[in-house]
């Protein structure tokens, strides 16, 4: 998980919202992936697709078996769908996700025993470091813009 708080971080840096992910087979990282949706500008670049695309390049299948992914943050139900298709057997997250968070929170599509395939899921591991990061980040950009906000309105 502190590998995939670090692609987090990597986020972070590119005012992204801190989301990152890895991929481990064989107790070897194959993929990894931080969020990059809005230097990208698309939907689906999320970390976990973007580690999952990486993993899948590097095992040269979409096939997935026998792998792990660590997220900082619960899978949406796009990424959990991903999941799910690649058949990851093993998910691990930090941060629960009650308004978007597919396997658990809002519903458990990764754990859904009407899947051909699923996954086993372990939650909250580094919960709180995972959160903070998530929170901080909101926080700060609140903060810019109500005193851009402010800035303007004084002009």
């Amino acid at each position: 998980m502190k590998l995939a708080i670090e692609e987090a971080k990597k986020a972070w840096k590119m005012d992204e919202v801190p989301i990152g992910a890895i991929v481990v087979y064989k107790g070897e990282v194959i993929g990894r992936g931080h969020n990059l949706r809005e230097n990208e500008q698309s939907p689906s670049a999320h970390a976990e697709m973007l580690a999952i695309q990486e993993a899948s390049e590097y095992l040269n299948s979409w096939r997935l078996e026998d792998t792990t992914l660590y997220v900082t943050l619960e899978p949406c139900v796009m990424c959990s769908g991903a999941i799910v298709m690649s058949r990851i057997p093993h998910v691990v997250y930090g941060a629960s996700d009650p308004k978007g968070g597919c396997s658990g929170s809002l519903m458990n599509l990764i754990e859904d025993t009407r899947f051909n395939h699923r996954s086993t899921v372990e939650r909250g591991i580094l919960a709180e470091e995972c959160g903070e990061m998530l929170r901080t980040f909101f926080k700060e950009k609140r903060a810019k813009k109500k005193q851009n906000k402010e800035k303007s309105s004084d002009s």
